[in-house]
């Protein structure tokens, strides 16, 4: 079984419906030591293939998303590996084959991946588990659905939780200030819309306007800034915190919100520019 869950993975075959049967024939612990070591197994071989072989097909693959996995793996190395198992933003079978042309050790990435799959290998196995038990109309019933259904909520909650641990805390308005006049190295990014940005609320001057709905695709011109201070701001800080988000992803290590954002900036009477 562990033998098929790894040719599975290394062929792109989708791993979910392997990892219920092994909960419905092996039951929740068995079935869920079998899953993760035969998909740890697989990806382990995606990874060789890719790192020893099929260097040009994967990159080919990949696309411009290789480059958003080499500068997370650069930056936080075996934690970057256990933070794209808890949260999907990379199709998993490609991932296997895409991490195996960064720079992260065999051994680190064998480790996080092993460990990191454990929560949603536990909780699909336990679900394979309970749909047996509904089929056969064993014992414990509306128990063992409980329970698969509560593990999957959790697991479908755990990557927000992820996100909110690895989001650096908010920047009180006036820190910003006193590093600003200080003269450091920071990199303001107002996210508001451009009509704000040039409104009568004006902005905070030396700011760079990159609205929220254009950073995605305005990345590339912060490249330099990846492993620098960046600060957000926008009206109160609720748009920060989604731009903050999308720069974490991006591999960018030191993003912060602003706190209030440039209604807190306004309440203290400090200069504004463009008004």
């Amino acid at each position: 079984f562990m033998a098929l869950y790894a040719v599975a993975t290394v062929l792109f075959l989708p791993g979910a419906v392997i990892t219920l049967a092994g909960g419905a024939l092996f039951g929740p612990f068995w079935g869920t030591l079998w899953n993760l070591t035969g998909a740890t197994v697989g990806a382990a071989l995606a990874f060789l293939i890719a790192r020893y072989l099929g260097a040009d097909w994967v990159a080919r693959r990949a696309g411009p998303r290789m480059q958003r996995l080499n500068d997370g793996v650069a930056t936080e190395g075996w934690r970057f590996v256990a933070f794209v198992r808890l949260v999907p933003l990379f199709p998993f079978n490609l991932l296997n084959y895409a991490l195996g042309l960064t720079r992260i050790s065999f051994l680190n990435y064998l480790l996080a991946t092993w460990v990191f799959m454990l929560p949603g290998a536990f909780a699909y196995t336990w679900l394979g588990h309970a749909g047996r038990e509904a089929l056969s109309g064993g014992d414990g019933l509306i128990r063992n659905l409980t329970i698969a259904l509560s593990l999957l909520a959790a697991v479908a909650f755990l990557p927000r939780i992820v996100r909110k641990l690895r989001a650096k805390p908010m920047l009180e308005v006036a820190d910003l200030k006193r590093q600003l006049d200080a003269g450091e190295d920071v990199l303001l990014l107002d996210v508001r819309p451009a009509a704000d940005f040039a409104g009568e609320w004006g902005h905070v001057r030396d700011a760079r306007s990159v609205p929220l709905e254009e950073l995605p695709q305005r990345l590339t011109e912060l490249k330099e800034h990846q492993q620098r201070p960046i600060r957000l701001i926008c009206r109160t800080d609720r748009r920060s915190a989604q731009a903050a988000r999308l720069l974490a992803d991006a591999g960018f290590t030191d993003a912060q919100v602003i706190r209030g954002g440039m209604t807190a900036w306004r309440a203290n009477g400090w200069p504004v520019a463009g008004a």
